[in-house]
């Protein structure tokens, strides 16, 4: 009985240790990133040029955000810039994955909860 019981313990142990060491679901998506999609659609959202080369970058981002933590992230960095850079417009914006005919699961808008936008999928 005390071997396995013993046993028992030490098979605990070995379950805590492995979910201790385990990473939190965590983005791997930043800031970073999504600019550097997202660069080529800069004259488009400022109304200053063509998309050319925008919906590449929108579908790379879109390829790489597969994630709830990583479209969680990348909705709150596309809040972030819209919100820092005034030659972005925001209707032009919102539209960019429609234009790129791709569906993201949430509203490119300042008003959106990115928090709350992006459940699992």
């Amino acid at each position: 009985m005390a071997a396995m019981t013993k046993a028992m313990c030490v098979a605990l142990i070995a379950v805590v240790m492995v979910a201790a060491a385990a990473p939190p679901a965590e983005a791997a998506i930043n800031c970073d990133t999504v600019i550097s999609f997202l660069r080529p659609c800069h004259p488009w959202v400022s109304n200053k040029g063509p998309l050319g080369r925008c919906c590449g970058g929108v579908k790379g981002l879109n390829g790489a955000a597969k994630s709830t933590p990583d479209r969680q992230r990348a909705c709150s960095c596309l809040k972030s810039i819209a919100a820092s850079n005034p030659d972005i417009i925001l209707s032009r914006a919102a539209i960019l994955p429609q234009q790129c005919g791709v569906n993201i699961p949430y509203k490119i808008s300042l008003s959106t909860d990115c928090s709350n936008c992006c459940g699992a999928g």
